[in-house]
């Protein structure tokens, strides 16, 4: 990537921040225009479905579009291990500008609702089957991530990574969260897709456990990369020219 780590960094603070826009917001949405809880996860799905696709394609080219903190570690990890991939510095600017940007996020979609800016969540998700989702959610996500740039797909990311997020929702007792800014973002919010901040340190122990496990299977299944690609270019984006030395 040939783009500066600030404008890097911006790029992963405004798409973390749209993406907690589009879940906030068309939670609210869903919520005001049906009491069927059904109709409201569906609607509040394919709109971070449709959202996350949009992002993926628009950011990829500039940070990789990862707005996740579990998707940037792993990639430094693998990067690391593999002599290519994130530096230390670059963690250091993207997990604080996606944390920033999924907070601003659910400000701004209480803001456009109507809502009070900042109220904190009391929808508690602490049970322990949520965790096991969370993990199952996570583990999932860096499997389809990593595993797409082991087989020379990296470019299909935008439309898988989106198309499994949104079955997620449906498969996963968490309604997959599998990222830990966005679990802090939602705390802010006390609405549809909110999240009480005393759950908020469990589901990001069970996202970083479900990172560990899809990185183990992607290399159980995958093996090591034949190549030089790199890693984080998947979430990001996959083109060719993402693969340059620069930091899911």
């Amino acid at each position: 990537m040939s783009a500066s780590l600030g404008r890097r960094a911006l790029a992963e603070a405004v798409g973390s921040a749209a993406l907690v826009a589009v879940v906030v917001g068309s939670g609210i949405q869903a919520t005001e225009l049906s009491r069927d809880v059904g109709v409201q996860l569906l609607a509040n799905s394919l709109a971070t479905v449709f959202g996350l696709g949009v992002l993926i394609v628009l950011f990829g080219p500039v940070s990789g579009a990862h707005f996740n903190p579990v998707v940037t570690l792993a990639a430094w990890y693998t990067g690391r291990r593999e002599g290519d991939g994130l530096t230390a510095r670059d963690v250091a600017a993207y997990v604080p500008a996606q944390v920033a940007g999924a907070t601003a996020g659910a400000v701004l979609a209480d803001a456009m609702f109507g809502e009070p800016l900042v109220r904190w969540s009391t929808h508690d998700r602490s049970a322990n089957h949520l965790l096991l989702g969370e993990v199952v959610a996570t583990a999932g996500l860096v499997l389809l991530i990593f595993g797409l740039a082991r087989v020379g797909r990296a470019h299909a990311a935008p439309v898988a990574v989106a198309s499994y997020i949104g079955a997620a929702y449906w498969f996963t007792s968490s309604t997959s969260f599998a990222n830990p800014a966005v679990t802090i973002g939602r705390t802010f919010t006390d609405t549809f897709a909110g999240i009480a901040p005393g759950s908020v340190a469990p589901f990001i122990a069970a996202q970083m456990l479900g990172a560990v496990l899809g990185l183990a299977l992607t290399a159980g299944v995958f093996g090591r990369r034949p190549a030089p690609a790199r890693a984080d270019a998947i979430a990001l984006h996959g083109e060719p020219e993402l693969t340059a030395p620069s930091h899911p």
